[in-house]
């Protein structure tokens, strides 16, 4: 059976839709740009949303991107089929990241360089292309590093949000996983024969960082207190959103 075929698990689309519900992530009518790197957490949230669109009360548009930084080994047209397959646009843009990042990054990561250029190309794409509403991969074990990151090396009480507009105003930014565990994203995309492209990004898995400490830490201590995530999602929550109006 075909990538395009298997339907994701119940408790991936029963997380999915709860996070979609709580925060009013997809409305009436949305366009929505989903940015997928071809690794395990959007392409298996590509498949969600797919599903959600067969059956949900709320009609949505889909579209994908790939921001190609241009690194070594980083080669995501083998996704350009199963795009095809299962009928979404998807939209490509390169731009020499690291390049860049060599000649004009400043006291900061090249992941968070990457990140906030690849976020500025997304946001062209939506506003050329009429989306109105831009889609992310981030799961619950990302909420959860971000927010050690913030606390331990910011003196911030501050995480990546599930829904938010972005600081022009002229878009609103989900992520849909915001409730499920990285674990579950890897088993379905395992199950599934998702066409992974392999550590997506080389540049940002040559050294140790930061945030793979933070997953370490984690999975020490949930190896200890199996509750952890769940005590994590529910101390987050009151960060996890604004007034959208």
């Amino acid at each position: 059976m075909s990538a395009a075929c298997i339907k994701p698990p119940k408790s991936l689309l029963r997380q999915v839709g709860r996070a979609i519900g709580d925060y009013q992530m997809i409305r009436a009518g949305d366009r929505i740009l989903l940015g997928v790197s071809g690794g395990k957490d959007s392409l298996s949230l590509l498949a969600v949303l797919r599903h959600l669109q067969t059956y949900a009360p709320v009609r949505f548009e889909l579209g994908v991107i790939t921001v190609d930084p241009e690194v070594p080994g980083f080669d995501p047209q083998a996704l350009k089929a199963h795009y095809q397959t299962i009928g979404v646009p998807w939209h490509y843009e390169q731009q020499p990241l690291l390049e860049q990042a060599q000649a004009h990054m400043d006291g900061d990561s090249f992941c968070a360089y990457c990140s906030r250029m690849k976020r500025g190309i997304m946001y062209r794409v939506c506003r050329e292309q009429d989306y109105n509403v831009l889609a992310l991969g981030q799961h619950l074990d990302d909420l959860a590093e971000s927010l050690l990151l913030s606390l331990f090396h910011g003196g911030q009480l501050r995480t990546m949000k599930a829904h938010y507009r972005n600081d022009a105003g002229d878009l609103r930014v989900i992520r849909p996983l915001a409730y499920c565990r990285e674990r579950q994203t890897a088993a379905f995309a395992r199950a599934a024969g998702l066409p992974v492209i392999p550590d997506s990004c080389p540049a940002c898995f040559a050294a140790p960082t930061r945030r793979e400490h933070m997953k370490a830490l984690l999975a020490r201590e949930e190896a200890e207190h199996p509750h952890l995530f769940a005590n994590l999602l529910q101390a987050m929550r009151p960060l996890l959103t604004e007034n959208l109006g």
